[in-house]
């Protein structure tokens, strides 16, 4: 398929820039199969829930991963923290007048100091002094990251709401955004109605944000994030299915997660994957999904495409923009079910 296929004419008023005043309170479109769209509130959420469903949550944490600086030779540099390789070293993408060298040393706002040890690709490897751990540096002097399309600075309200209830395990630069609706008490009711909730990890790169910039779609290479699924969770998921019950994905990383470990079996795991999920995938695990409104041409647009089949997603969207809703990261959500199309294409 062509990069045209998954454009839509989107206004850059529905973009939301801030969250809603009070987490959990976003609008919800409920677009299953065999049913009409349903405009409702996220709240709405376990009238959609039967006993015995697993939710399965990416419990990945966002880190403060942006730091500011300058060069030795005094030139200004901001650096992206994409992943932590261990207590002291991490690969970051760089913005600079004039990208570092090997052996360059950098001084970052809070009097941290690094060196650029190599280069691998679009990452820099950064090797950080002193005895802090690369996380304590970052929680205590980096700056949360936003996306692109917000057009402001994070601050002090973003550090909470840009981070899901339930986050645990830090590492992600962007946050799983589905995952931001849910509060402590609409997980309990949750529980209640006889779910199972389930957790994988998924550190979000920013990669995520990447553009497609090619029009054949299957020339695009993915980026790599790093994923664990454990096997308490893959056996709610076997218990599910034995049982015929649904396994719902709180959004396209979770999926992604669990896609990736059922490669020729679900199997309990870690490792990187660069899943690349277009229509024509056959999916392995997933029946239902909870996900945000998308950008257009992304790789997230082709993913739902690939669920719910082509048009069915040109019609939510075109339905979403006609109804308002807002899009992306702190916008609202939609339920989506597999279609038989999807699975056939």
């Amino acid at each position: 398929m062509q990069l045209s296929d998954f454009d839509f004419d989107l206004p850059e008023h529905l973009i939301a820039q801030h969250p809603p005043a009070e987490r959990g309170t976003s609008r919800l479109l409920a677009a299953l199969p065999g049913g009409p769209f349903s405009d409702g509130r996220f709240a709405d959420l376990p009238d959609y829930i039967e006993a015995g469903d697993v939710l399965v949550f990416n419990n990945t944490k966002v880190m403060k991963a942006r730091l500011f600086g300058q060069k030795a030779s005094g030139g200004r540099i901001e650096a992206l923290i994409e992943r932590v390789v261990d207590t002291h070293t991490a690969l970051a993408h760089i913005r600079a007048s004039k990208s570092p060298k090997p052996g360059t040393s950098l001084l970052f706002d809070g009097g941290i100091e690094a060196e650029m040890t190599a280069r691998h690709g679009e990452l820099f490897c950064l090797k950080f002094a002193g005895t802090q751990s690369v996380y304590d540096l970052l929680a205590q002097h980096g700056r949360l990251p936003l996306p692109p399309y917000i057009e402001r600075a994070a601050d002090e309200d973003d550090e909470g709401r840009y981070q899901t209830v339930y986050a645990k395990h830090q590492g992600a630069v962007a946050a799983p955004t589905a995952g931001l609706h849910f509060t402590d008490g609409l997980l309990e009711r949750l529980r209640a109605k006889g779910a199972v909730l389930a957790e994988v990890t998924l550190h979000v790169g920013a990669g995520t944000f990447q553009p497609v910039r090619v029009e054949n779609i299957a020339e695009h290479k993915m980026h790599s994030e790093w994923y664990d699924v454990p096997p308490e969770t893959v056996a709610a998921v076997e218990t599910a299915k034995a049982r015929g019950r649904r396994v719902w994905a709180v959004g396209t990383t979770s999926m992604r997660a669990l896609e990736s470990a059922a490669r020729g079996g679900l199997r309990a795991g870690q490792g990187d994957t660069d899943i690349f999920i277009t229509p024509g995938y056959r999916f392995q695990v997933i029946d239902c999904l909870i996900t945000n409104f998308h950008l257009p041409k992304s790789t997230l647009l082709m993913l739902v495409s690939a669920f719910s089949g082509t048009e069915h997603i040109r019609q939510v969207y075109r339905h979403a923009v006609a109804q308002q809703y807002r899009f992306f990261s702190y916008g609202d959500a939609m339920l989506l079910g597999r279609t038989e199309a999807a699975e056939t294409v």
